[in-house]
């Protein structure tokens, strides 16, 4: 109880703090406003949206301002992304794609008022939700990752490569390991961690301390995008917002179950490494229509099912902080550009992280979802006439950000050159159905995975039985194996036929 007692004065002191200082209201209000305009202006993501923030305020103000206006663009941006594909049907990013389902026919049925007010309720709800969980997790988790050691650091990030490789792919899953493999061996340019020697750079002193961080994600999440978004204009006729769109009390007291269960969905796939949003969205929308009484409503206007999406996207963002702050692994693509911003500042998250470093990120989605919900509902209807803004105005901008977010973190020409390179390698992987975050994923937890793996060869004298004979690593190494078997056809077909036999 001491325990507990002292931890919600450490959030209450953390959270005073934030809450007097004005500049945290300049810089929420500012960042909350990018993220939604990011969510909804589709071709940019809340992933873009973190990344060019980094860029721009990684390591040029203090780290509470700079997690501010990254937690508040990250909240914003998942947000956001419901106003196009309820008055557009077009997503505004990957993780509203369901939304889309139930959030276009209620609009076109003249209930877009409505449904706006519910998405930004159950968006705000849900955000509190991981919060929540956040709070209550992360702790105990801490202790028990404090006697995590150099072989269990190994295979959790194998571990967190191998799974965002796994459920990021969009036909084989060989394809988001390889993705995953080519970050890894991008991790280990530069001078090797424990012996100081030179790796990999090809006489270039610039690859000396490696791949930069804040480069890579540019390239990797901003470029393709850019051209994609240039080349495949979407362009759609926004419907007319009908209705009120202050949440309706008895909808909400109605679907009360339904956004409690979806916020737990979304935090825990949130938990899972490198999985994300979109994943908790549709894994939500298919809980919800699987368990609901109207089930069969779902995909023609149910308010449940958009209920069931929107709720679930933003309590991913509290789940994905978990496995960053405890274990330095990101669960989500948006969360790996956060990563890349506590790296730029030295702060390494993971069992030693400064725990009041946790307070204060808690401190600041809590805030950061009472501004997203204030903004959501009082003035949805800027947001609206941003949608109307062609893509081909809002992209070169965008570029012009990335290449400045670029220049700026390492004030070196380059940078830029990096982050071409990268983007081009990117943008080439996703024309052929390679996905990218597992690659950022495998830069970032890349070097976590070279040093601990090779640390702990080093101390067992290259006894490979390190990895088996202590019972976390020995866990963690079944779940490695475990996860490549389950992708074999004849896991696969034998799968198939125990659920058959199931049913």
């Amino acid at each position: 109880m001491d325990f507990i007692l002292s931890q919600l004065a450490g959030f209450g002191t953390a959270f005073v703090g934030l809450a007097v200082d004005p500049l945290t209201y300049l810089y929420l209000i500012a960042s909350v406003f990018l993220g939604i305009t990011f969510g909804a202006l589709p071709g940019l993501t809340a992933t873009l949206a973190v990344t060019i923030l980094t860029g721009f305020f990684g390591n040029k103000i203090p780290l509470d301002y700079s997690l501010i206006a990254l937690l508040g663009a990250y909240v914003g941006a998942i947000y956001g992304g419901s106003y196009p594909s309820i008055l557009l049907n077009i997503p505004g990013t990957a993780a509203n794609a369901a939304t889309a389902m139930d959030g276009y026919p209620l609009a076109k049925a003249g209930r877009g008022g409505e449904a706006l007010g519910l998405t930004t309720t159950a968006s705000f709800i849900g955000t509190v939700i991981g919060t929540i969980t956040l709070l209550i997790f992360v702790w105990a988790l801490l202790l028990v990752s404090k006697n995590i050691a150099s072989p269990e650091k190994a295979l959790l990030a194998l571990f967190g490569i191998l799974l965002s490789g796994t459920l990021m792919s969009e036909d084989l899953v060989i394809k988001g390991w390889i993705a995953g493999l080519i970050g890894l061996a991008m991790s280990m340019v530069g001078l090797d961690p424990l012996l100081s020697e030179p790796r990999y750079t090809f006489g270039w002193s610039y690859l000396m301390s490696g791949f930069q961080v804040v480069p890579v994600l540019m390239g990797a999440f901003a470029i393709p995008q850019i051209i994609d978004g240039l080349r495949h204009v979407e362009a759609g006729k926004v419907l007319a917002l009908k209705g009120r769109i202050l949440p309706n009390l008895r909808s909400i007291r109605r679907y009360l179950p339904t956004i409690g269960r979806s916020g737990v969905i979304g935090t825990g796939v949130g938990a899972l490494p490198g999985v994300g949003e979109d994943v908790a969205g549709w894994v939500s929308y298919g809980v919800g229509k699987t368990v609901s009484a109207e089930g069969d409503k779902f995909g023609k206007g149910s308010l449940e099912g958009l209920l069931c999406s929107e709720t679930a996207n933003n309590a991913c963002i509290g789940g994905a902080l978990i496995p960053l702050l405890v274990l330095g692994i990101p669960g989500s693509p948006p969360a790996a550009a956060l990563m890349g911003a506590f790296k730029i500042n030295n702060v390494i998250p993971g069992p030693t992280i400064d725990p009041e470093i946790i307070l204060r990120v808690v401190a600041i989605l809590v805030l950061a979802s009472l501004t997203m919900f204030l903004m959501g509902l009082f003035t949805a209807r800027v947001f609206i006439k941003i949608l109307a803004i062609p893509q081909t105005i809002f992209l070169p901008v965008v570029m012009v950000l990335t290449t400045i977010g670029s220049f700026s973190v390492g004030g070196g020409i380059n940078d830029l050159y990096l982050m071409l390179g990268v983007g081009a390698v990117a943008y080439f992987m996703n024309l052929m159905k390679y996905p990218i975050a597992p690659l950022v994923i495998g830069v970032i937890l890349g070097s976590l995975f070279d040093e601990t793996f090779r640390r702990s060869l080093f101390l067992s004298d290259g006894d490979l039985s390190v990895f088996f004979s202590r019972p976390g690593a020995a866990i963690l190494m079944v779940l490695n194996i475990g996860l490549i078997l389950s992708q074999l056809p004849v896991a696969k077909r034998a799968f198939s036929r125990l659920k058959g036999l199931s049913v």
